[in-house]
Parts: C-alpha cells; sequence; structure tokens
C-alpha cells in the first residue's frame, strides 16, 4: 500500500525504521550504533531528544498538504452520498440507504432545491422516495424560482438553517452546479449561514447527499460551466470559467464527476485535474452511487459503477501544445465494490470474490477476448468501461480509443485524440454475472493519451458524390 509507516509506534525502537510522513527516517540498530545522543546529564539527554522529536515533527509537518492520498489521516466525519445523475425513484437502493446513513426510519432529510428551475415538483419526487424508504423529509424553500423571496435571502434566514441543524440530513438536487454555488454564496463572495450549517451537519456525523450538479459540488474544484467533451479536450479550461470553487466536502485532493461513463466525461476530468493540479479524481456514472464514510471508506451502488482516475505518477509533454497525458492510472469499480481513498485499496463485490479472478499475469490466465480492441468513440456511452472489462480479459495487452469530430472529419482533416490502454504486472481484474450480465472490477489499467492528427474525408460511399461541408447546410 501507498505511504504506510514502517511500523507501529507501540513496537520497540531497537532495530527499526521509523519513517516520518515526508519521507525522513531514522534507523536505531542498537549496539555501537545505537540512537543516542552521549551527555554525562540525563537531563540533557532527554531535552536533546525532545528537541529532535519537534525538529522531525516540524519536517514532517511542513509538506504534509502535499502528500500522496494514503499518508494523510481522515478526520471523523459524517457520510457523502456522490450519485451520477439520473438515480430512478423506483431504485430503493438509494433510498433506503440515505434513511440508514440518517440514523435509520424516522431520520429527518432536508431536500434543498437551489440547484433546479423546476424546484416544487422535484422535491415532491425527492419526497416521496424517502418517504417510501421510511425517512421523513422537509423542502427547503431555497431556490432560484417559484419561491417568494431569492435564495440568497433564505440561505440567511434563520428558520432555514434550524431546519437544517434539525435535520441528520440533506439531499441536494441536480440541475446547474453553478446555481448552488452561487446560491450559498453572497454577492461579495462570502458563504452564506446554510453553506455553514451543511458542513456542521456533516461534520456532526449526518450524511450529504447529491445527484448530478449535487454531486459535482462535493469537491473542493468542479465543472461550474463547460463546453463539450471533445471540445474541453481541444481547448482546455480555466479556473473561474470552466472551473469553479465546490462545497469542499470531499477530500481536497480528489475531483468529482457525475454521468461520468455515459456521457464520456471522464476525458474533461482529466483536463480539469491536470489544469489544477489535482491527483486523483472519482467519476460516478448515471443511475449509480457512491458512499463516503470516515472521508475515506467507498462503497458503490446502483446500477454500474464509477472509474477511479490517479495523475499522481503522470506526465506530460508542454512541446506537443495540446492536451496530453502519459501514465494515467484507472480502475473500475462495479456496484458492490469498496475502496479506500487514502490507501487506494479495491476490494471487489464477495459475488466477484466468489466466481472469476482475472490476472493476465498469470500461466493460467484464460482469457475470454481474442479480438483487437480499437474504439473508434472513446467518448461514447460506456465506452471507457467496455474497454477496460474486455482489455482485462483479452488477449490483447492494449486497446485503442479514438477521440475526434466524426461529422467534420467526413469532409475535412481534423485534430482528435488517440487513447491508448494498456495493461501492466500490476493490472487485474474480477469478473461475475451474478447480477444478470457480464460485471467486472478492474484495477490499474494504464492510459496515455496523445493528440493526433485525422486525414479526411474519413469515409465516401461507393454510389455517392464526395461529401462536402456544404452538404451539412439546411436548406
Amino acid at each position: 500500500m501507498l505511504g504506510q509507516i514502517s511500523r507501529s509506534s507501540r513496537q520497540n525502537l531497537q532495530g527499526e525504521t521509523w519513517m516520518c510522513r515526508s519521507g525522513w527516517s531514522f534507523t536505531n540498530r542498537g549496539g555501537s550504533e545505537r540512537l543516542a545522543v552521549q551527555s554525562s546529564s540525563s537531563t540533557a539527554f532527554w531535552a536533546s531528544c525532545t528537541a529532535c522529536w519537534m525538529l522531525l515533527l516540524a519536517l514532517c509537518s511542513a509538506n504534509l498538504r502535499d502528500l500522496p492520498a494514503a499518508e494523510k489521516i481522515p478526520e471523523t466525519v459524517g457520510s457523502l452520498m456522490i450519485i451520477g445523475g439520473s438515480e430512478r425513484f423506483d431504485q430503493r437502493e438509494y433510498w433506503e440507504e440515505i434513511v440508514r446513513l440518517s440514523g435509520g426510519p424516522g431520520s429527518r432529510i432536508a431536500i434543498l432545491p437551489l440547484a433546479t428551475y423546476d424546484p416544487i415538483r422535484k422535491s415532491k419526487w425527492v419526497a416521496e422516495a424517502i418517504e417510501a424508504a421510511g425517512g421523513e423529509t422537509v423542502t427547503l424553500p431555497v431556490a432560484w424560482r417559484q419561491m417568494s423571496r431569492s435564495p440568497r435571502e433564505a440561505a440567511a434566514d434563520p428558520d432555514v438553517l434550524a431546519l437544517v441543524r434539525e435535520s441528520s440530513g440533506i439531499y441536494i438536487l441536480g440541475g446547474s452546479q453553478d446555481r448552488i454555488i452561487r446560491g450559498l454564496h453572497g454577492e461579495d463572495g462570502e458563504p452564506l449561514p446554510l453553506l455553514g450549517a451543511i458542513h456542521d451537519l456533516y461534520r456532526r456525523g449526518g450524511v450529504v447527499a447529491g445527484t448530478s450538479a449535487g454531486a459535482a459540488v462535493m469537491s473542493k474544484v468542479m465543472y461550474r460551466s463547460a463546453n463539450s467533451v471533445l471540445d474541453t479536450l481541444l481547448t482546455g479550461v480555466t479556473m473561474g470559467r470552466e472551473l469553479g470553487n465546490g462545497l469542499g466536502l470531499l477530500d481536497e485532493r480528489w475531483f468529482v464527476e457525475q454521468h461520468c461513463l455515459v456521457r464520456g466525461r471522464f476525458a474533461r476530468s482529466l483536463v480539469a485535474m491536470h489544469s489544477e493540479g489535482i491527483r486523483y479524481g472519482i467519476g460516478v456514472d448515471e443511475n449509480s452511487a457512491i458512499v463516503v464514510r470516515n472521508g475515506k471508506d467507498v462503497r458503490v451502488l446502483g446500477y454500474k459503477g464509477a472509474l477511479v482516475m490517479d495523475l499522481s505518477q503522470a506526465t506530460t509533454e508542454k512541446a506537443l501544445g495540446r492536451f496530453n497525458l502519459s501514465n494515467v492510472r484507472l480502475t473500475y469499480l462495479d456496484r458492490g465494490d469498496r475502496f479506500d481513498l487514502l490507501t487506494m485499496e479495491v476490494t471487489p463485490s464477495q459475488q466477484k470474490l466468489d466466481d472469476e479472478f482475472l490476472d493476465p499475469n498469470s500461466p493460467e490466465f484464460r482469457p475470454a477476448h481474442r479480438r483487437r480492441l480499437f474504439f473508434n468513440d472513446i467518448l461514447a456511452n460506456m465506452a471507457v468501461a467496455d474497454l477496460m472489462g474486455e482489455l482485462i480479459d483479452s488477449t490483447q495487452q492494449e486497446a485503442i480509443g479514438l477521440a475526434f469530430d466524426g461529422g467534420r472529419a467526413r469532409f475535412e482533416a481534423v485534430d482528435g485524440f488517440e487513447f491508448r490502454f494498456s495493461r501492466d504486472e500490476r493490472s487485474r481484474g474480477w469478473y461475475t454475472e451474478a447480477f444478470g450480465g457480464d460485471d467486472y472490477t478492474v484495477e490499474n489499467i494504464r492510459l496515455d493519451i496523445q493528440p493526433i492528427r485525422l486525414t479526411g474525408p474519413l469515409y465516401q460511399n461507393f454510389q455517392q458524390a464526395p461529401v462536402t461541408e456544404a452538404s451539412f447546410t439546411a436548406d
């Protein structure tokens, strides 16, 4: 595991190497090399020891914020339920889990409709689902439409704050994440009391759930407004324009994406993470969710799963002049899987543990797929998850996916990107049909992204004239 301290502090010092979290170490080997301060005075000895420990602690603390995720101990906090969007109201698993995390039947969950332009109707749908699962609900009168006052005014109302303080959970509806952030901050950008009440609810052990836009705001940095995924790859992002500050409920080294696999948004996540120096990201798919407990313990719920993106060892070539990354590490988590945000340890669902383990480096590996893996549109619906599932269970060592504007490529050369996925000694997977289909958990696939140029026209029908740009002109 990443970043482990070499020994427990309860063990004897003699003969052990002790690791400070900033990477410093000292060794007590005993005998003539025993760590000690020679002094005729025991007082001087202990004073010297104290000074040494204070120096070591200072060195450890100095770089704590820059350490990998595995080397920081989380605070004791509540739970986050991050839903990738398009959740089904008849999928009882979500709503029963929210009620359970809030304290069980009879727990009250506040509904925050800030993100949506249809707050009354959509709040009613969520309230009915939560109440059917045994919870009680209250809808906060904080929205940009259909309310008698502005959301900023309501976000400072003591009566609204009391509703949150009397609840053990809050559910943030989807829509526009920018509307959530603007509604929780004043004109001067300062946080309003409602935002503080949400953080207090989380710190005291409550659950903060959010879907779509309500999921995106969980991280410190979020997309506030974005172009298409391909345009984002081509043109990049800027803080304050496409990117903005979220609520920061999740560890600041983690970026959250929603609608991740269905809409190919994993690619734009990589752009944002690279731009802002964020090492780790987790993208949740539609009708799927992750529950984060204790600030680190992840469990996957719902129809499909989530993609973990690790840029901690990734590199880029600035000379290329366009977005590129090498050695991104991807892990796909499926329903029932568990994951530790600190150690990056994957625990597949029991169904997969009881079924098939896939180790491409084992002499006993018997892959199910043999065809060459080439995906014309890696940004298509579930393409990246399908590719990773096939790659870990294939005779092939790598797979290629492309991202480009197919419409324009029909009549001219276009810029695009090659996504090269490959296995190595760290790659492995698990498989089961227990859920009624092919379900994979795939750990540690390498991804390299390079800009490319596609010559056009991409194709021409045998019985048609060459396609030209004029062919796309509306009548």
